[in-house]
């Protein structure tokens, strides 16, 4: 029954909302069919240290691409916190078949925070249906109620938006918004079900639709941030998913902030930084934490992240188009650098191998370096990071759903699950390894 309730509530609230209770929508009037309600922003920091986070998801959560940047950014942008991770998508799931494996191949490594992304399967790519939504809430339900039942706390993530009708589906029906506006009612009843279980909540779907619309005016008609196939993101829509995921945590973003006084040669940095050496316009930095990375050199780790040299900032594979769309240097990676009594026209900033200009109001306001140099003297040691992050959850598919649902588990279910932790192992530690200090230097020279 109450379930049912929830769905009711929601269905309403979806048709009857205000627009003090709504999220903004487009100027240009695109979505003026949709009626999103207002999503929940975090009170706080929900991680807490040395939390054991569960990424788990259907084939979106497999990509390996939205998991794999949150991995990346907690180990090397919020190091301090020790978040260890471990992804558990599986192709063309929906949240019922999540909840009859969650026992088995999630729960026994004891997480203690999970975020789940169900509902693009669920919806049954066809318009709205009322069984659609209460199956969905039960389940989502069910599943929030299985991990607070074991002490874990849970965000759960709305479903993304679809770009086109998906070929593979021999069932599908209706047109895309029918279908954009079926995943919007799961969303909207997404929010009621973690008020309800007082439990966080991401929304996934929303700024990934008016992502699009963005993108398709301002970058090319053909920008696709659900996908080629219209439903699995390439880069930039799962940096919006990873995005709504890191806010959903309530992560400040602050990376670090270098406070250099001209007059007198002296920098302050905040914590995470060390001052190695300061000579007139130079300033040597050992940095213990990183911005997040959207692109690295060639051939400085795994050839699938984003390389500097070939990403064009405007297409749907570029992680920094994406940033362009949703505002996640200046939430979620902000590396200020600020300089007083800049007496100059201008200043020449050299970081690594890359210069820029400013003006001397913009060196006292704040340039986030991690938004102006997105290739930069951190890209090789991410780099690094991110390729041993890869390895570990391409493992982590292998070893649940090859090993785990395989012969081996079915023969020894104990015995896998030990066999395959002592391979992940260093898999894990390897991210550990490779997260080292960086040592860089920045110049301030007047033009």
């Amino acid at each position: 029954m109450r379930i049912t309730l929830i769905l009711l509530v929601g269905i309403l609230a979806a048709n009857l909302g205000t627009a003090a209770s709504l999220e903004p929508r487009p100027a240009d009037g695109s979505l003026d069919h949709f009626i999103p309600l207002r999503a929940p922003r975090p009170a706080g920091l929900l991680l807490r240290a040395g939390d054991r986070l569960a990424i788990c998801g259907d084939s979106i959560t497999e990509q390996k691409m939205y998991s794999r940047i949150m991995e990346d950014y907690l180990t090397v942008c919020a190091p301090e916190l020790k978040v260890t991770v471990r992804q558990y998508g599986w192709s063309g799931e929906r949240a019922p078949g999540f909840l009859e494996r969650m026992t088995n191949d999630c729960l026994r490594f004891q997480p203690t925070i999970a975020t789940t992304c169900y509902g693009m399967n669920d919806h049954e790519y066809r318009p709205y249906e009322e069984r659609i939504g209460l199956t969905y809430c039960e389940k989502s339900v069910a599943i929030v109620e299985a991990f607070k039942d074991h002490g874990v706390r849970v965000i759960l993530g709305s479903p993304g938006c679809v770009g086109k009708m998906p070929s593979w589906v021999k069932s599908a029906s209706g047109t895309v918004e029918d279908l954009n506006l079926s995943l919007c009612v799961l969303r909207n009843l997404g929010i009621g079900i973690a008020a309800e279980e007082r439990v966080g909540f991401a929304d996934v779907f929303w700024p990934m639709l008016t992502a699009g619309v963005e993108a398709r005016a301002v970058f090319r008609s053909n920008y696709a941030v659900a996908g080629n196939d219209g439903v699995h993101p390439g880069w930039a829509g799962h940096a919006v998913m990873a995005y709504a995921f890191l806010k959903a945590m309530g992560l400040d973003g602050e990376i670090g902030a270098f406070t250099v006084d001209l007059k007198n040669h002296t920098m302050n940095l905040s914590k995470g930084h060390e001052l190695v050496s300061a000579k007139a316009d130079s300033f040597v930095v050992r940095s213990f934490r990183y911005p997040f990375c959207p692109c690295i050199e060639n051939g400085q780790g795994d050839p699938s992240y984003p390389a500097c040299p070939k990403d064009d900032p405007t297409a749907d594979s570029s992680i920094r188009s994406a940033m362009r769309l949703v505002p996640f240097n200046k939430d979620l990676n902000r590396l200020m650098l600020v300089v007083r009594h800049a007496k100059a026209a201008s200043y020449k900033v050299t970081w690594g191998g890359a210069e820029k200009t400013f003006t001397p109001r913009e060196l006292a306001e704040g340039v986030n370096l991690a938004e102006a140099f997105p290739c930069n003297p951190f890209s090789g040691a991410f780099a690094k990071v991110d390729a041993a992050v890869a390895a570990k959850q391409a493992f982590e598919t292998q070893q649940v759903k090859s090993i785990f649902h395989g012969d081996a588990g079915k023969a020894d279910m104990e015995g896998a699950v030990a066999r395959t932790e002592r391979e992940r192992q260093p898999l894990a530690q390897a991210i550990q390894t490779a997260f080292a200090p960086v040592t860089h230097e920045l110049r301030i020279e007047a033009q």
